[in-house]
């Protein structure tokens, strides 16, 4: 397997898809990089040599932030939110969406598993 920028990216895909592995790097931005690199979109990666995954790598460095530094800057996003007490920041902090969809139902992605909260117990015989 190719490395770029540290990430392992499969051998057996189409070089468009392959650079989708590495973080921060979607379908748009990866046909842009293949572009700027002269290279067939299509090729796959382990037909490349090293020249050209340096060359790719350099790109990907110079024009778009990725992995551990997007990582790093999208957590300091979330934290000035909460820091700044903004209703976002409140959102993150409280595991709930931050883009205002509904939560009576749905947003089990951000809330978790159900807590199942034990009903009312009735008295039998009581009227």
């Amino acid at each position: 397997m190719p490395r770029i920028l540290g990430v392992d990216i499969p051998d057996n895909k189409p070089l468009r898809v392959a650079l989708t592995y590495i973080y921060g790097v979607g379908p748009h931005h990866a046909a842009q990089i293949v572009e700027k690199a002269g290279m067939d979109g299509q090729a796959r990666a382990n037909t490349l040599n090293e020249d050209q995954l340096a060359q790719i790598a350099g790109i990907i460095e110079n024009d778009y932030i990725v992995e551990g530094a997007l990582r790093r800057q999208i957590g300091q996003n979330i934290q000035r939110l909460r820091d700044t007490r903004a209703y976002r920041g409140l959102r993150h902090r409280q595991g709930l969406p931050c883009r205002g969809q509904r939560t009576k139902t749905n947003a089990r992605t951000r809330k978790g598993r159900k807590k199942t909260v034990a009903g009312k117990k009735s008295v039998k015989g009581m009227k």
